[in-house]
């Protein structure tokens, strides 16, 4: 019984904390290289609200978002544990004024009208951009073959920690404090 319950919890963890995979690495270190390459993204919401980031001299630049401390959340509507954070992205976007979460949708051929439904449906209270540059801006953080992956970007816009997976509430709320910037 006691093996049951071992393994019941071990599966359990996998699948909260685990993400949902392709088969190809992740690296971290190419984000600087690659994002130079291509130094302007133009991520269009489902709304049709225009999004520009920029990368200039190693610091993003998430035009209307400045001073914000950023989120980039990869993720797709099929998976589970990008599924499962939803409610507590939303709830740290309650806490936090100064943090913002934009999530961008790595899956082919969805239409604004099955995402808006997605949104309804899970009460997601951030911007979601659906567009081909979303899989472009993928490349340029180095590459998303695990989903969900996350970048938080600090109230400056220096790139501040990645997430691989699904990650506690408690530990981006710590992070998100961290990386707010006060200008004294």
């Amino acid at each position: 019984m006691k093996f049951k319950k071992l393994a019941f919890l071990t599966i359990l963890s996998i699948l909260l904390f685990g993400g949902c995979d392709s088969k190809d690495g992740i690296d971290s270190s190419a984000v600087a290289k690659k994002s130079q390459k291509a130094p302007e993204f133009n991520l269009i919401t489902t709304n049709q609200e225009q999004i520009l980031v920029k990368v200039v001299d190693d610091k993003w630049v998430f035009q209307g978002l400045e001073n914000k401390v950023i989120l980039l959340n990869f993720f797709a509507t099929w998976c589970p544990p990008c599924k499962a954070e939803i409610p507590h992205l939303i709830s740290l976007k309650n806490k936090y004024p100064q943090f913002e979460v934009v999530a961008v949708l790595v899956e082919q051929d969805k239409s604004n009208d099955e995402i808006n439904s997605f949104i309804a449906e899970h009460n997601i209270n951030y911007p979601v951009t659906n567009s081909n540059m979303n899989f472009i801006l993928a490349d340029a953080v180095g590459g998303v073959s695990t989903i969900p992956t996350m970048f938080l970007f600090d109230s400056e816009g220096t790139p501040y920690q990645k997430y691989v997976g699904m990650v506690p509430e408690e530990m981006l709320a710590s992070d998100i404090q961290k990386a707010t910037i006060t200008k004294e």
